[in-house]
Formats: C-alpha cells, structure tokens, sequence
C-alpha cells in the first residue's frame, strides 16, 4: 500500500511539472513573437530622432551659454580696462605728487653734491647775510636742495640775526655752520672756488674758517614746519 502511495505522489508531482513547463515554453514562444512582429527599424529611427532633438536641444543651450560667456568676458575685460586706466591715473598721480613733494621740500632727499663747513673765528663772525650769500651762489651754481645744520632751506624760508645766533625757519643755529648742497658736485665746488669771486676766497681772505668736501651721497632732511597760504588764491577761469 506505502509503495502504491509513493509512486501516486510521484507521478502527481511529475505532471503538475510537466505543466509548468508547458506554461513556460508558451509564454516564451509569445514573447518571442511579439519582437518578431516589431520594427526594430522604427525603433532605431525613433531613438535616432530623439537624440537628433536632444542634440539639437544641447546645441542650442551650448549656443546660449558660449553667447553669455563672451558677454561676461568682454564685461570682464572692459573691467579690466577700467582698473589698469584707474591705476595708471591713480600712479600718475601718485608720481606727481611724489614730484610735487620733493619740489617743495616734503620729503627727505639724497643725491651728490657738496657740504661746506663755517665757523666764527677771532677775526670774522658770521652773519645772516653770508649764509644769505653763500645760499645764493649755491643756487646760482644749481643746487636743487639745500639745509643749514639740518634744517631744510626753502624759497620762502627766513634767516635772520638775533642776538648771538641766527634764526633759520624759528630755529636757533649757532656756529659751526654745516651747509649741505644736492646738485652736479663738480660745478658746484668750481664755483665756490672760483678765483677772486667765489665765496670760498672771498670769506678766506676776511678771515672766515671755511672747508668743503664733496660726496656722492648727500642726505638733505624733510621741510618740518606747516606751509600757510594766507592770501594767494587760484585763478578761476572767466
């Protein structure tokens, strides 16, 4: 009877298999049908449209964006433009005020030139009026820049006689005297030394202790007092 079982089970379970497997193969055999009842052609045309369109839509957004690109660099380049412009104004002007600057005695200035030593003796006390002189040929011979004891000597600076020293620019000097001078070394020294005329005989042979040396580095200090305009004014054009 268990041998009758077994072998009723067995053969159970072999035809439910067997149907499965028929299911399959004709599930099978209706997909393979249906992609052979498909254009495989008309597929492939309309991938091939759809990247046309895509490709055409790309093409279009690159266009777009390269238009922009130019637009930020030529933006960008005219920026550029501007900033070098500025900058080269804001350096030319930089440059003239420096200029400026040195012109009217702001600035601490090097250069060659010549340093001229003067002192009092038994014989000759020095005035204002020879630092006046000697300050005018110094000029006259060129010199660009020129201090007495470290003081800087300008167009409008005031020297003057009080008491037992001289006031250079409300400062209080007293011999020695150091005056230094920035210009051509050799043309000046020539012309203080001139022969008869220039101040180094003259004061010599009135008695006045006068050296001088020249230097290929002389260092003149900055103006420190405050320039004051009381009354000039500048011309307004009519």
């Amino acid at each position: 009877m268990k041998k009758l079982k077994i072998r009723a089970d067995i053969t159970a379970v072999t035809i439910v298999v067997f149907i499965v497997c028929i299911v399959l193969v004709s599930v099978m055999l209706m997909q393979f049908r249906t992609v052979e009842q498909t254009d495989i052609t008309e597929i492939e045309n309309m991938r091939e449209s759809e990247l046309r369109v895509a490709l055409a839509d790309w093409k279009t957004r690159y266009e777009e964006v390269s238009a922009q690109l130019e637009d930020v660099n030529l933006r960008i380049e005219e920026y550029n433009k501007r900033i070098d412009d500025n900058e080269e104004a804001s350096g030319l002007v930089d440059e003239d005020l420096n200029e400026s600057n040195i012109l009217v005695g702001k600035t601490d200035v090097y250069g060659e030139g010549v340093v001229i030593t003067i002192n009092n003796t038994d014989t000759y006390q020095i005035y204002s009026q020879d630092l006046l002189m000697l300050i005018n040929e110094l000029r006259y011979a060129g010199a660009e820049a020129i201090c007495i004891n470290e003081v800087r000597v300008l167009p409008t600076t005031a020297i003057v006689d009080l008491s037992s020293y001289i006031s250079v620019n409300q400062q209080r000097l007293e011999s020695p005297y150091v005056i230094k001078a920035i210009g051509d070394k050799e043309y000046l020294s020539s012309i203080l030394n001139l022969k008869g005329s220039g101040f180094i005989d003259i004061y010599k042979n009135y008695g006045m202790s006068i050296s001088m040396e020249q230097s290929n580095r002389v260092r003149i200090p900055k103006y420190n007092g405050e320039f004051e305009v009381n009354y000039m004014q500048e011309k307004v054009s009519e």
